[in-house]
C-alpha cells in the first residue's frame, strides 16, 4: 500500500500508461488532484476507485487531455504513454496514438442509428473501408444486441445498449487502451455485469489495456488485478485486487462489509479513515 506522493507502484513489467504526481487546477484557482500517481501495465485491467467526487473523472480527462474544456489544466507532473510524455497533446492526437476515453453518461449521437455511432469511431483511420467493415463486425461479436439494433437511432436504445455503443465505438479506433469512466451507473445489475464481463473478453483477446473509474468497488476489483483509490483527489491506498478486497478499511468504507461495534456511519467512518489512510 502506498500514499500520493510515492511513485506508481501497479506492476510495471510492461506499461503503457504512468501517471506522475500530476496536480490538476480548475479555473487557475481550484485545486482537485493532488500529486496523483498510477501506472497501468499494458494488456492488464486496472481499477481507479473512490466515491462520488473524489477526482475520478477528473484522472481520466487529464489523461484523455480533456481538461481544458473545462477551464482544467495539469500544472505539475506528467503523464507517460507507450513511453512518451502526451500530456501537451490534443485529443484527438492522444486517439491516433491509440488512447482513448469512454465517457461517464453513456454519451452517443442520440440522432444518428447504433451503426452510424459506431462508425464515427473509426472517423481517424486510414486503412479503408475494408478494414472498418471488418472491425465493425468483430464489434458485433462482442455485442450482438448492438448487431441487432444497428440501424434504430442511439437516442430511442436502452441504457445498457448505450453504453454498448459508447464502448464499441472506441473499439472501432482500434485503441491500445480505453479509460472507462463507470461503466456500471445507472444499469441494472444483470446488465453491469454483461458489460464487465465484455471489457474481460476485449481485454483476453484483444489485448486491450483498461483503466476503470468505478464507484461500484465490488464488481471493479472482481474483474481488476490492480486498484487505486482515491479521496478527496489523491490516492489513499493502492494494491493488487485480491489484497484491496480483503483490507478491512476497504471492506467497511467501499465494500459494505462493517466493523463490529461500530456506533455510527460517520463517526467511524470519518475517524478512522483519516486516521488510518490520511495521516
Amino acid at each position: 500500500m502506498s500514499a500520493a506522493a510515492k511513485p506508481a507502484t501497479a506492476p510495471a513489467t510492461d506499461t503503457i500508461l504512468s501517471v506522475n504526481n500530476i496536480e490538476v487546477i480548475y479555473n487557475h484557482v481550484i485545486l482537485v488532484l493532488k500529486g496523483v500517481s498510477l501506472s497501468v501495465p499494458s494488456g492488464g485491467i486496472t481499477a481507479l476507485l473512490g466515491a462520488n467526487g473524489a477526482g475520478k473523472t477528473t484522472t481520466l480527462k487529464a489523461i484523455s487531455n480533456l481538461l481544458h474544456a473545462e477551464r482544467g489544466e495539469v500544472t505539475k507532473g506528467n503523464i507517460v504513454f507507450e513511453g512518451q510524455e502526451v500530456q501537451d497533446l490534443s485529443p484527438n492526437e492522444l486517439v491516433k496514438r491509440g488512447c482513448i476515453q469512454v465517457m461517464e453518461g453513456r454519451h452517443c449521437f442520440g440522432h444518428l442509428t447504433v451503426e452510424d455511432n459506431l462508425l464515427t469511431g473509426a472517423f481517424t483511420r486510414r486503412d479503408g473501408n475494408s478494414a472498418v467493415r471488418n472491425d465493425l463486425e468483430m464489434v458485433y461479436t462482442y455485442f450482438p444486441r448492438l448487431k441487432v439494433r444497428r440501424g434504430s437511432q442511439a437516442g430511442y436504445t436502452s441504457g445498457g445498449e448505450q453504453q454498448m455503443t459508447a464502448i464499441g465505438r472506441a473499439l472501432m479506433s482500434r485503441p491500445k487502451m480505453i479509460l472507462l469512466d463507470e461503466p456500471s451507473m445507472g444499469l441494472a445489475p444483470q446488465l453491469v455485469e454483461e458489460i464487465f464481463e465484455i471489457v474481460k473478453k476485449l481485454n483476453e483477446e484483444q489485448g486491450v489495456s483498461f483503466l476503470l473509474a468505478e464507484q461500484n468497488t465490488n464488481i471493479a476489483l472482481r474483474y481488476a488485478k490492480y486498484g487505486y483509490i482515491l479521496e478527496s483527489g489523491r490516492v489513499v491506498l493502492d494494491g493488487e485486487a485480491a489484497s484491496l478486497r480483503e483490507n478491512e478499511d476497504v471492506k467497511e468504507f467501499y465494500l459494505g462489509v462493517g466493523g463490529e461495534g461500530r456506533k455510527s456511519f460517520k463517526d467511524v467512518k470519518h475517524y478512522k479513515r483519516r486516521k488510518r489512510w490520511l495521516s
